[in-house]
């Protein structure tokens, strides 16, 4: 009998984003691909976390990630936020929401196998309360 927690699903019914197999399927994300094979066929996985640790910086999964949240908000400017905001269609904003639906929880999840739980947390509740004075 099978687990109750897991539910096996074909690949092909899975959803990706825009970008996400292109993302997947680059070199620098190989070593990556090859340290969750590892994990999930529960082989050692030695091999692959060498082959990470030799990456440079610029090369990492993670600079990735900050990378992308840095060109994203080089130039914040909540007023043009604002009047974008003021200025979708209904539509737009629909699809806009959806986009960002789970961003927040992805940042939290970057930010705790980064840094641990409780740094994550404290970091978030320091931004929300400085975004809740502005």
């Amino acid at each position: 009998m099978s687990d109750p927690k897991y539910k096996v699903v074909e690949l092909s019914s899975l959803k990706f984003e825009d970008g996400a197999h292109e993302l997947a399927s680059s070199p620098e994300m190989q070593p990556y691909m090859k340290l969750a094979e590892a994990v999930v066929l529960g082989s050692d996985p030695t091999a692959a976390m060498e082959a990470i640790r030799q990456l440079p910086l610029e090369k990492r999964y993670v600079w990735r990630v900050a990378s992308a949240l840095k060109w994203g908000f080089a130039d914040f400017d909540d007023l043009g936020i604002s009047a974008d905001k003021q200025t979708l269609g209904p539509d737009d904003l629909a699809k806009l929401m959806d986009l960002l639906k789970l961003r927040p929880m992805q940042f939290c999840m970057f930010l705790r196998a980064l840094v641990g739980a409780d740094q994550m947390e404290r970091r978030m509740l320091q931004a929300i309360g400085f975004a809740k004075q502005g």
